[in-house]
């Protein structure tokens, strides 16, 4: 089984980054702020605008080390990644499964049951956990309305219907989103899902926990061998890594939005970690975004059962276990692509 080892997040504007032999070093003006052997790390995810020098970015790509640049805003700049992972005929299938409508369709009806099953679990335990805070009525008739596109999407036969099936139950499950926070801080009052830009708390969250949960997945099917560029349902586009988003369908309820609720619920977020723009955006300020880290790195160390490998994993390496099933699937080895159904 692989092993997760560490990310190295950098938050701080104006760090530079730099290799010192086999070490990451981060520099401020000149002076050295920390340094990390970077045969402990698995990726560098950096924040700031300095950049890092060509020494690093080439150790990156000589060891597989995922480097990514984000903007301040957390949204994806580019990333530096080693040589081409597994061999080409398992590309060569990949490429013929996304140019085939049905075998793309049969994948991706895969991929958007999972989500929407996975979101209706994600009602299911609030329910369960917190049935006399929440508007329960509501809730459940939300929760029915999921099941019901469950098995709407998995007897769909074109990828139009199976797009506005996934649209459907995504308002299903964000119209009562808000019952599932319990924090009373008017800064956590949901009304509905926006994103470039976020324009509340909790939407500022979700998106960065998006582009995280996505960067993650593209790490991981590279690691495998596939092409995080050809998607069986995004369509492609230059520079969108289609089957990374494909694949972060299922994981969106179950990784990011448990997080996001999980931290607003324990108040572990708080209004002052959050400013809003002159263009009506809010962001995550400095502390919110360490903050923000330090819960990221916890959920991605708690252990699970995975339900279909039966086997105890931890979260962080969830990705990579559906990116391996998923070239396992596109290889022939097995019938169909098993997607993460959560409960």
């Amino acid at each position: 089984m692989k092993k997760l080892m560490n990310s190295l997040y950098i938050l701080t504007p104006d760090a530079y980054l730099t290799l010192d032999g086999e070490n990451v070093v981060v520099k401020k003006d000149g002076a050295e702020m920390g340094r990390f052997p970077l045969h402990s790390l698995e990726q560098i995810v950096t924040f700031s605008y300095m950049g890092a020098s060509p020494a690093l970015m080439g150790k990156c790509a000589e060891q597989n080390k995922s480097l990514s640049f984000f903007s301040q805003s957390g949204r994806f700049l580019a990333r530096v990644g080693g040589g081409v992972q597994g061999n080409v005929l398992l590309r060569r299938q990949q490429y013929r499964i996304a140019d085939s409508p049905s075998e793309s369709l049969q994948t991706a009806k895969n991929f958007i049951t999972a989500k929407i099953f996975n979101s209706r679990w994600v009602l299911e335990r609030s329910l369960r956990d917190h049935p006399m805070s929440i508007d329960a009525g509501k809730v459940k008739d939300a929760s029915e309305k999921l099941k019901e596109s469950v098995y709407t999407a998995r007897s769909c036969t074109d990828d139009g219907s199976l797009r506005g099936i996934e649209g459907e139950a995504a308002s299903t499950y964000f119209s009562v989103f808000d019952e599932l926070i319990l924090n009373s801080d008017p800064c956590f009052g949901f009304e509905t899902r926006n994103r470039r830009p976020p324009l509340d708390c909790v939407n500022a969250l979700l998106s960065f926990a998006y582009s995280l949960l996505a960067n993650d997945c593209a790490n991981a099917l590279e690691s495998v061998g596939l092409d995080p560029y050809v998607g069986m349902m995004h369509t492609d586009r230059s520079g969108r890594k289609s089957l990374a988003l494909d694949l972060m369908e299922e994981l969106r309820p179950s990784f990011a939005d448990r997080f996001v609720l999980s931290g607003i619920n324990n108040r572990s977020f708080q209004s002052n970690m959050f400013v809003k723009t002159d263009s009506g955006a809010v962001l995550l300020t400095d502390d919110g975004r360490r903050s923000f880290f330090k819960l990221w790195k916890s959920r991605r160390d708690e252990n699970l059962t995975h339900p279909f490998l039966k086997e105890k994993i931890q979260w962080g390496l969830v990705p990579y276990i559906q990116a391996l099933l998923l070239a396992r699937y596109i290889r022939g080895d097995i019938d169909e692509y098993p997607p993460f159904l959560w409960k």
